[in-house]
Protein backbone atom coordinates (compact mmCIF):
# COMPACT_ATOMS: atom_id res chain seq x y z
CA UNK A 1 0.00 0.00 0.00
CA UNK A 2 0.90 3.77 -0.78
CA UNK A 3 2.23 6.12 2.00
CA UNK A 4 1.23 9.42 1.09
CA UNK A 5 3.70 12.76 1.70
CA UNK A 6 2.45 13.54 5.05
CA UNK A 7 2.84 9.72 6.76
CA UNK A 8 5.99 9.92 5.38
CA UNK A 9 7.18 12.73 7.51
CA UNK A 10 7.45 12.08 11.25
CA UNK A 11 8.41 15.17 13.63
CA UNK A 12 11.44 15.77 15.54
CA UNK A 13 9.93 16.20 19.16
CA UNK A 14 13.07 18.47 20.24
CA UNK A 15 12.76 21.93 22.24
CA UNK A 16 14.24 23.42 18.99
CA UNK A 17 11.32 21.96 16.73
CA UNK A 18 8.92 22.22 19.28
CA UNK A 19 10.04 26.47 19.44
CA UNK A 20 10.22 26.70 15.59
CA UNK A 21 6.59 25.05 15.45
CA UNK A 22 5.00 27.69 17.79
CA UNK A 23 7.11 30.19 16.25
CA UNK A 24 5.77 29.71 12.53
CA UNK A 25 2.30 29.01 13.96
CA UNK A 26 2.46 32.40 15.96
CA UNK A 27 3.45 33.94 12.15
CA UNK A 28 0.81 32.69 10.49
CA UNK A 29 -1.84 33.95 12.98
CA UNK A 30 -0.32 37.48 12.77
CA UNK A 31 -0.31 37.57 8.98
CA UNK A 32 -3.99 36.33 9.24
CA UNK A 33 -4.39 38.84 11.53
CA UNK A 34 -2.79 41.63 9.60
CA UNK A 35 -4.74 40.67 6.05
CA UNK A 36 -7.92 41.02 8.14
CA UNK A 37 -7.03 44.09 9.20
CA UNK A 38 -5.41 45.31 5.96
CA UNK A 39 -9.44 43.80 4.48
CA UNK A 40 -10.95 45.54 7.06
CA UNK A 41 -9.11 49.54 6.29
CA UNK A 42 -10.00 48.58 2.23
CA UNK A 43 -13.54 48.05 3.03
CA UNK A 44 -13.89 50.98 4.95
CA UNK A 45 -11.45 53.32 2.62
CA UNK A 46 -13.92 52.02 -0.22
CA UNK A 47 -16.76 52.85 1.92
CA UNK A 48 -15.64 56.26 1.97
CA UNK A 49 -14.49 56.59 -1.54
CA UNK A 50 -17.85 55.75 -2.44
CA UNK A 51 -19.35 58.01 -0.17
CA UNK A 52 -17.41 61.21 -0.91
CA UNK A 53 -17.98 60.19 -5.09
CA UNK A 54 -21.77 60.26 -4.70
CA UNK A 55 -21.33 63.26 -2.85
CA UNK A 56 -19.01 64.73 -5.45
CA UNK A 57 -21.02 63.69 -8.06
CA UNK A 58 -24.58 65.50 -6.45
CA UNK A 59 -23.05 68.38 -6.12
CA UNK A 60 -21.43 68.39 -10.05
CA UNK A 61 -24.98 68.23 -10.88
CA UNK A 62 -26.23 70.52 -8.73
CA UNK A 63 -23.74 72.80 -10.35
CA UNK A 64 -24.43 72.29 -13.71
CA UNK A 65 -28.03 73.21 -12.85
CA UNK A 66 -27.23 76.33 -11.44
CA UNK A 67 -25.02 77.12 -14.37
CA UNK A 68 -27.94 76.49 -16.51
CA UNK A 69 -29.92 78.53 -14.63
CA UNK A 70 -27.57 81.31 -15.13
CA UNK A 71 -26.82 81.55 -18.55
CA UNK A 72 -30.96 81.94 -18.31
CA UNK A 73 -30.92 84.75 -16.33
CA UNK A 74 -28.02 86.50 -17.39
CA UNK A 75 -29.86 86.28 -21.20
CA UNK A 76 -32.93 87.25 -19.44
CA UNK A 77 -31.05 90.36 -18.02
CA UNK A 78 -29.41 91.44 -20.99
CA UNK A 79 -33.17 91.23 -23.12
CA UNK A 80 -34.59 93.05 -19.89
CA UNK A 81 -31.44 95.88 -20.05
CA UNK A 82 -32.12 96.07 -23.78
CA UNK A 83 -36.09 97.05 -23.04
CA UNK A 84 -34.96 99.60 -20.40
CA UNK A 85 -32.55 101.08 -22.83
CA UNK A 86 -35.55 101.18 -25.52
CA UNK A 87 -38.32 102.59 -22.77
CA UNK A 88 -35.79 105.30 -21.38
CA UNK A 89 -35.11 106.43 -25.10
CA UNK A 90 -39.20 106.72 -25.77
CA UNK A 91 -39.43 108.34 -22.76
CA UNK A 92 -36.73 111.24 -24.10
CA UNK A 93 -38.90 111.10 -27.70
CA UNK A 94 -42.34 111.69 -25.60
CA UNK A 95 -41.12 114.80 -23.74
CA UNK A 96 -40.06 116.29 -26.94
CA UNK A 97 -43.56 118.34 -28.20
CA UNK A 98 -42.79 117.69 -31.97
CA UNK A 99 -42.43 113.98 -32.07
CA UNK A 100 -45.56 113.74 -29.97
CA UNK A 101 -47.34 115.66 -32.49
CA UNK A 102 -45.58 113.65 -35.35
CA UNK A 103 -46.77 110.34 -33.45
CA UNK A 104 -50.31 111.51 -33.17
CA UNK A 105 -50.97 112.29 -36.92
CA UNK A 106 -49.23 109.40 -37.84
CA UNK A 107 -51.29 106.49 -35.31
CA UNK A 108 -54.46 108.53 -34.91
CA UNK A 109 -54.66 110.83 -38.22
CA UNK A 110 -54.88 114.15 -36.57
CA UNK A 111 -53.98 117.14 -38.36
CA UNK A 112 -53.53 120.51 -38.01
CA UNK A 113 -54.64 123.35 -39.40
CA UNK A 114 -55.42 123.59 -42.72
CA UNK A 115 -53.42 119.92 -43.19
CA UNK A 116 -55.95 117.09 -45.28
CA UNK A 117 -55.06 113.59 -44.37
CA UNK A 118 -55.32 110.84 -47.45
CA UNK A 119 -55.03 107.34 -45.93
CA UNK A 120 -53.45 104.67 -48.43
CA UNK A 121 -55.31 101.79 -48.53
CA UNK A 122 -53.40 98.36 -46.97
CA UNK A 123 -51.56 100.29 -44.97
CA UNK A 124 -52.16 98.53 -41.88
CA UNK A 125 -53.15 101.40 -39.61
CA UNK A 126 -55.76 102.92 -42.11
CA UNK A 127 -57.12 99.48 -42.28
CA UNK A 128 -57.32 99.35 -37.89
CA UNK A 129 -59.08 102.79 -38.53
CA UNK A 130 -61.13 101.36 -41.26
CA UNK A 131 -62.61 98.75 -38.75
CA UNK A 132 -62.74 101.57 -35.87
CA UNK A 133 -64.69 103.60 -38.40
CA UNK A 134 -67.14 101.05 -39.31
CA UNK A 135 -67.85 99.53 -35.99
CA UNK A 136 -68.56 102.96 -34.50
CA UNK A 137 -70.92 103.23 -37.60
CA UNK A 138 -72.74 99.82 -36.99
CA UNK A 139 -72.84 101.23 -33.44
CA UNK A 140 -74.71 104.65 -34.19
CA UNK A 141 -76.78 103.13 -36.38
CA UNK A 142 -78.08 99.94 -34.24
CA UNK A 143 -78.67 102.74 -31.35
CA UNK A 144 -80.33 104.83 -33.58
CA UNK A 145 -82.65 102.25 -34.94
CA UNK A 146 -83.12 100.77 -31.35
CA UNK A 147 -84.14 104.56 -30.31
CA UNK A 148 -87.19 104.45 -32.58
Amino acid sequence: MMQGPEEKVTPIDTDFAKQQTAKMIKEHRQAIFRRRRLGLLFIIALTIFGFVGFNLYQDQQKVNELQAIKKEAVADQKVLADNVADLKTEVKQLQDEDYVAKLARSRFFYSEDGETIYPLPGDKQTDKTDEQVQKALENTHSSTTTEK
